[in-house]
């Protein structure tokens, strides 16, 4: 028999598990989800690509969390989350681990290899910071701060973020706009900075060193527009963290003017409320390197190939560049410095000027072309109109 003692002083911790009980309950009949868009990045890179250094690799038929599964998707993000507060990358958050996978990654949380690339870290936050709105478990919110700390210890004191902190004797220490790196981080503390209704839990201390951290980064994005001949144009990749020159990245990343990742950036810069003259001659000039570098007439196809397993990658396509009079306009990714030529690369580092040229491996396995500029045309009209109607 339970004494009547006994159980007034366990009455806390009943009434506190039947509460927590009956919220699980209702978030459930609630059908709540979570975007896990974001995400999709490293998933794709974790199924289909090869890096022997991840240190659980997916299995035949990985099953994997619903949307719905908001807890048990937030559970997954913190086993990957490592000591410093970051992630990883190449990893599906959704797949629903078996022990040994658990039990592996509970084991390496001291090894630092914390990235931004692949949507990587800031997306974690921003997609627990949106659980703990929901479910308000301390420990998704906890994980939110630690990450908001990673990132402002990762910046440089220039404003720019690498793609891997701690740093890495390589490339990745640079500057890094490609996929989204920077405007990634910018975006999120954005959201934070305007105290959107998921981060309300962010104290004022946090919130000031965020401020000032988007600050920098904004002045770190309006230094590094490519100025080519007395004309700001747009972005590159990546840059030398200490010149803020346009630095070659990967073997096949030349420096150049990237139109795909400068899009991201004209929409970040063309999300800010009430705009500085200089953010506004940014995306002045960049509307105009957007014009002139238009491609007519031009369609990507993806076509049937032999299947061919390469040492990153396994290939079922290729791509070729057709004439196409009804094809909407297109950009390549990359534009070369000074000539404003539209360029390719191989692994080899060796600069080509048309797909053909490129191996057949990088031809159909990157990202070549694009449509991201028409996203900055389509929203310039109004834009213009709200912040800059005296501009020609």
């Amino acid at each position: 028999m339970v004494s009547k003692k006994l159980k007034m002083l366990l009455l806390p911790a009943i009434l506190l598990f039947t509460f927590y009980c009956n919220a699980q309950k209702k978030l459930q009949s609630k059908t709540i989800s979570v975007d896990t868009a974001s995400f999709q990045n490293s998933a794709h890179h974790w199924y289909d690509i090869f890096d022997k250094s991840n240190v659980i690799n997916a299995k035949p038929n990985q099953p994997r969390y619903k949307s719905t599964e908001i807890i048990s998707i937030a559970d997954n993000i913190l086993l990957y989350q490592k000591d410093n507060g970051g992630w990883p990358k190449n990893y599906d958050m959704l797949a629903i681990l078996t022990p040994a996978q658990k039990d592996s990654l509970l084991k390496v949380k001291n090894i630092l290899n914390t990235t931004f690339d692949n949507s990587t870290t800031y997306s974690q936050i921003a997609c627990l910071a949106n659980i703990y709105s929901t479910t308000k478990l301390e420990r998704f919110k906890a994980a939110v701060l630690r990450g908001i700390d990673y990132i402002l210890s990762a910046q440089y004191k220039n404003g720019g973020w690498p793609q891997y902190y701690p740093l890495e004797k390589n490339y990745s220490k640079e500057i890094t706009f490609n996929d989204d790196n920077i405007t990634g981080i910018m975006t999120l503390f954005k959201d934070i900075k305007e105290n959107k209704s998921e981060y309300s839990f962010v104290d004022e201390m946090m919130r000031k060193k965020v401020m000032l951290s988007f600050e920098k980064g904004l002045q770190c994005i309006l230094k590094t527009q490519i100025n080519d001949a007395g004309k700001p144009t747009a972005w590159c990749q990546q840059y030398d963290e200490v010149t803020l020159q346009p630095a070659w990245a990967r073997a096949f990343e030349p420096p150049s003017i990237c139109n795909a990742e400068s899009s991201g950036v004209v929409l970040l810069l063309m999300s800010i409320e009430h705009p500085s003259k200089s953010i506004i001659a940014a995306v002045e000039n960049a509307v105009v390197w957007f014009n002139q570098s238009k491609i007519y007439n031009t369609k990507v196809k993806t076509i049937p190939a032999p299947d061919t397993t390469y040492r990153y990658r396994y290939s079922r396509t290729d791509k070729i560049v057709v004439n196409d009079s009804s094809a909407p306009t297109i950009w390549t990714r990359y534009y070369e410095l000074k000539t404003h030529r539209p360029l390719f690369c191989n692994r080899d580092s060796k600069v080509v000027y048309s797909l053909a040229e490129v191996d057949r491996e990088r031809r159909d396995g990157y990202g070549w072309y694009t449509y991201e500029p028409q996203k900055v045309l389509n929203k310039y009209p109004s834009w213009h109109k709200k912040w800059a109607p005296g501009n020609n």
